[in-house]
């Protein structure tokens, strides 16, 4: 019997470490980044806009993981939102502070640290932000903007391939594709996950053209907001629904129905085949001519309609209607790529995180876009799945910012975050552990003068309280109580924007 002593000993330490190894194993990570979704288009979040509409893959990231209630951004816009995710620093000290200006691939990002800890990178879909990306092992990038239809993406930084179809179906195709058939399996992954959707000018998928055509909703309750007491700033911007879409990108008409002028949607209908145009002239083109018919050509103005609340029930319906029917399709790669993960035995070592650059108007004060440092363009959508350390169906309250995503992936990977790093790791939090944690956001945007014409500003927010200064060539002051126990304002006597 001595004789088997020792080789059962061997193998029982040796499954030992086995299971120690797995346990400590670095996880592989996908981030997945929207462009401009809110938490109003996401039933989870209960703001009451969507009750009816569900996207199952969005949802089932809550289920089986995390929500955050309380999910900020620094500055929200595009570009200098995706150089705060890659930095973990402000806009001020990363150098991204608007769309204008380049971004520096140079400095230290997360990306440039995962690979030097042995991980494999890839950054597929939008980054928008200029030059060649650097700390990817693999890139598969839109240029600028990007199209939605039979678009280009330029691979590893330097060629430029055209590829025939929805860039929503695309993008989710390459990430599969780069785990199946590039990814180094001795090593871990780390992938940006990047979609265009549901970003301006929201032109959706072929099978997704009929998506809620019949489906009606309700004005927000500020959408016909006459501004009347407001401050300057939300009194000059340039972001209403009725008056400032353009009937070509958002109203998807060739021109103008009241002027006739040839509207600015010549490029992305050019870039479809005769079959895609049929598919869309199929859907829009009875629609189109209904409008027309019942709100007579030929005036000069849009607001010397009679009928404006008419206008207004078509516009917002034609906008809400084709950003959820880009959404769908988004909601679809992402279960493209998990059920794959799933498959193939890794998803439960995976952290997937989902979340958004920035969030976006849907009506509210008769409003699209963002910018503002209001409660429907300051939060973002979060929701993160990783059984290993997250119970399924947690909430978290915390207040956090996209400035935390990099120490963040940083520590799931094992690393520490660098001193000039400004956010803090939520993974413990997500774990459902009681840290000492922020009491306050700041945020700052700068792109004054600039499109929709929104004024720069700064504030801060705690849990209950926000305080807001427009400056540059105003000077206001905006103050709210964020639990509506009362509103008050400074300095100029104006009201606020009821949040």
């Amino acid at each position: 019997m001595k004789k088997f002593l020792l080789p059962v000993f061997v193998l029982s330490w040796l499954m030992f470490s086995c299971q120690e190894d797995e346990t400590e194993q670095q996880p592989n990570i996908l981030f997945i980044m929207t462009d401009d979704h809110t938490q109003q288009a996401i039933h989870a979040y209960e703001k009451g806009l969507l009750d009816s509409v569900y996207f199952p893959n969005m949802d089932r990231l809550v289920k089986e993981g995390a929500i955050f209630k309380n999910s900020f951004v620094t500055n929200s816009i595009c570009a200098p939102s995706r150089a705060v995710l890659l930095t973990g620093k402000y806009s001020h000290l990363n150098g991204k502070v608007d769309n204008v200006g380049p971004f520096d691939w140079d400095q230290r990002i997360y990306p440039k640290l995962l690979q030097e800890a042995g991980y494999e990178t890839a950054l597929i879909g939008k980054i928008h932000l200029g030059g060649k990306p650097q700390g990817y092992n693999f890139s598969m990038t839109l240029p600028g903007q990007g199209s939605y239809y039979n678009p280009e993406f330029i691979k590893n930084g330097e060629e430029e391939v055209k590829f025939e179809g929805h860039c929503e179906a695309l993008i989710p195709q390459f990430v599969v594709d780069w785990i199946e058939n590039d990814w180094d399996r001795s090593k871990p992954f780390a992938i940006n996950y990047h979609t265009k959707a549901p970003h301006r000018d929201w032109m959706p998928e072929e099978k997704y053209l009929s998506y809620l055509e019949d489906k009606e909703f309700d004005f927000p309750d500020n959408f016909f907001d006459d501004y009347e007491g407001r401050g300057t700033a939300a009194r000059e911007q340039e972001m209403e629904i009725v008056d400032n879409m353009y009937w070509g990108w958002d109203m998807k008409f060739e021109a103008n129905p009241f002027t006739g002028e040839p509207s600015r949607l010549a490029a992305p209908f050019a870039r479809m085949t005769e079959e895609q145009m049929a598919a869309w002239n199929e859907v829009y083109g009875p629609a189109n001519e209904k409008f027309l018919k019942e709100f007579a050509p030929g005036d000069e103005r849009i607001t010397e309609v009679p009928d404006r609340e008419g206008l207004a029930k078509f516009m917002f319906h034609r906008y809400l209607r084709d950003y959820l029917k880009v959404v769908k399709s988004v909601d679809d790669g992402i279960g493209e790529v998990l059920d794959y993960l799933e498959e193939q035995g890794i998803l439960d070592n995976t952290v997937v995180v989902y979340t958004s650059d920035q969030g976006f108007y849907l009506g509210e004060h008769g409003w699209y876009d963002k910018r503002f440092m209001y409660e429907p363009s300051l939060s973002t959508p979060l929701m993160v799945r990783y059984p290993k350390e997250i119970e399924p169906g947690t909430v978290v309250d915390e207040m956090v910012l996209n400035l935390d995503h990099s120490p963040t992936i940083l520590d799931y990977a094992g690393l520490e975050k660098p001193n000039d790093m400004q956010g803090e790791s939520w993974r413990s939090i997500a774990a459902g552990k009681d840290i000492p944690w922020r009491d306050a956001i700041y945020y700052h945007y700068y792109e004054y003068p600039g499109p929709h014409n929104v004024k720069r500003h700064y504030g801060v927010r705690t849990d209950r309280y926000k305080l807001i200064h427009f400056y540059h060539d105003i000077d206001e002051w905006e103050m709210y109580d964020l639990t509506g126990t009362f509103k008050t304002w400074l300095n100029t006597g104006i009201l606020p924007i009821y949040l």
